[in-house]
């Protein structure tokens, strides 16, 4: 289906812009569902707001709808609905948003991003018009996949989107082997924390358990602690290391990087966050399976260690926290 935008389709983008804003609110939460933000709109004045919250619980729209004042649920029929991803028109967890839409009258829909989840890829607009509904989509479409980039590519290809997160010393180490070092200071801590948060497992190699007693959750910032993965048996781990404390649960994979992602999408894990170590990100990177990859610089010297894995990309940005620097690859 062809993105359909009017001449006048700039009018769209601050609405649009807001669904973006109100989407993200819910990034930690969703997964395995997309983001998505929703406001409704009368005569320029927005009257209702909406985002899906977590997974299982009400749809953007529905939660856009039920925020309209009851001043207001008489303009409902006559205001704009904008959306950041097509509405559904399935039976899922919730009913189809379609059907609400079509309930409540609203006479036009503004979308962003087309669903390629295969219960839905354009079903949903047809549903609108053929009820009627003025619809228009492709509006800031770029941004739009942006956002919800891991959802669009674990439907397209049904393996997990895959973020390497890397830090490492002036001299490129990332440690020294039998030890725990801190490396990046507290910022690009809390910039990690934040990845952490973004995605629905995070994924380390059997030496790291051993060597560091990680935690692996999301201490820094506001979000839901990923699913731990750990690429191995747990035989030789002590049962007090804190990734037998539960929280969150811990799984223990073997085999290739392919298999094991395999694994991951049939238990509908949509991203990871590879944090090491070097032998871990060096299998995802000659598998040629990683999407994009965060590396720390940082200002600590090391005289000898673990060399960190070249990582060969696009970049794409470059960030300042403090004494650390950040370069975003993305793998196209």
């Amino acid at each position: 289906m062809q993105a359909v935008t009017e001449n006048n389709s700039i009018q769209h983008h601050p609405y649009m812009q807001r669904c973006f804003q109100l989407a993200k609110v819910g990034e930690s939460f969703t997964p395995p569902n997309p983001m998505v933000g929703a406001v409704l709109v009368y005569e320029g004045r927005i009257i209702g707001e909406g985002y899906h919250t977590e997974y299982g619980a009400a749809h953007a729209e529905v939660d856009c709808i039920q925020s309209v004042k009851e001043a207001d649920k008489s303009l409902i029929e006559k205001s704009t609905l904008y959306v950041s991803l097509e509405p559904c028109s399935h039976f899922g967890k919730t009913p189809p948003c379609t059907d609400l839409i079509i309930h409540h009258k609203i006479p036009k829909v503004v979308i962003s991003v087309l669903d390629t989840f295969h219960k839905v890829n354009g079903s949903g607009i047809q549903k609108l018009r053929d009820n009627g509904v003025d619809v228009v989509f492709g509006i800031l479409e770029e941004e739009g996949k942006y956002l919800i980039r891991h959802f669009l590519y674990y439907h397209k290809n049904h393996l997990p989107y895959v973020t390497l997160k890397v830090a490492q010393s002036k001299e490129g180490f990332m440690g020294i082997h039998g030890q725990e070092i801190n490396i990046s200071n507290a910022l690009a801590k809390r910039f990690t924390h934040k990845l952490r948060a973004q995605h629905q497992g995070i994924l380390i190699g059997k030496n790291t358990v051993l060597s560091d007693n990680p935690e692996l959750n999301v201490r820094h910032w506001n979000g839901r602690n990923p699913e731990r993965i750990i690429l191995g048996d747990e035989t030789g781990i002590p049962k007090e290391y804190h990734i037998f404390n539960g929280l969150p649960s811990t799984l223990f994979l073997s085999g290739d990087i392919h298999s094991v992602l395999k694994k991951l999408a049939e238990r509908n894990i949509i991203s990871i966050l590879v944090e090491g170590g070097a032998n871990t990100l060096e299998q995802f990177l000659k598998a040629n399976l990683w999407n994009e990859a965060h590396i720390i610089h940082t200002n600590i010297s090391l005289k000898q260690g673990i060399t960190a894995p070249t990582i060969r990309g696009t970049l794409k940005k470059t960030i300042t926290l403090d004494d650390n620097t950040i370069h975003w690859y993305k793998n196209d």
